[in-house]
C-alpha cells in the first residue's frame, strides 16, 4: 500500500509510518529470513533497497510489500528515509525485537528533515539508517528526537 499526500506536518507522517509498519510485519515474517543480529538484518536490507527521493511536495510512505513488489517508481526497493524506516521497523518487529525507536533529525522540532529507526538489544543501540552504507552511522543535525515504540 502507498500513502501519498501533500506534506502537512510530522505528526501526519508518523501516523502514516506506524500504519505502514503494522501493515508490513506479517510480510516480513513470511518473506525475510530470521536474522541473528541487527548487523545481518541491516546488511541484507541494504542489498535490496535503493534511495529515491519523494516526488516534489509529496510525502510518499510505502508498505514493505509495495516497496519491494509494486513500487511507486517501478524499481524494487526504491524509496526514501521514511520508506526505509517502515522497512527496518517492520523487519525488527518480525524478528522479535520489540524495543524499537523512531529517530528524527533536523533543525527544528516540528520540521525534521531525516528519519530512521533504531533497535535496542541487550542494552546496545543499533541505528538502522538504510540511507547510509553501514549500520550505526548517524548524520549530524542540531536536533535529535527519539520516539519509543
Amino acid at each position: 500500500m502507498i500513502l501519498s499526500e501533500k506534506y502537512t506536518n510530522i505528526d501526519r507522517v508518523l501516523e502514516g509510518l506506524i500504519y505502514q509498519v503494522n501493515d508490513s510485519i506479517n510480510f516480513c515474517r513470511s518473506e525475510f529470513p530470521k536474522f541473528s543480529t541487527p548487523e545481518k538484518m541491516f546488511n541484507f536490507l541494504r542489498l535490496i533497497t535503493t534511495y529515491h527521493k519523494d516526488p516534489e511536495d509529496i510525502e510518499l510512505i510505502q508498505s514493505v510489500p509495495t516497496l519491494l513488489d509494486n513500487n511507486y517508481w517501478g524499481i524494487s526497493g526504491a524509496g526514501d528515509c521514511d520508506c526505509f524506516t517502515v522497512l527496518t521497523l517492520a523487519a525488527c518487529f518480525a524478528n522479535g525485537w520489540e524495543n524499537n525507536q523512531i529517530v528524527l533529525k533536523g533543525r527544528s522540532k516540528k520540521n525534521p528533515v531525516h528519519i530512521y529507526s533504531s533497535t535496542v538489544i541487550n542494552g546496545e543501540i543499533y541505528n538502522l539508517d538504510l540511507t547510509n552504507a553501514y549500520i550505526n552511522i548517524e548524520r549530524e543535525y542540531p536536533l535529535t528526537q527519539i520516539l519509543n515504540l
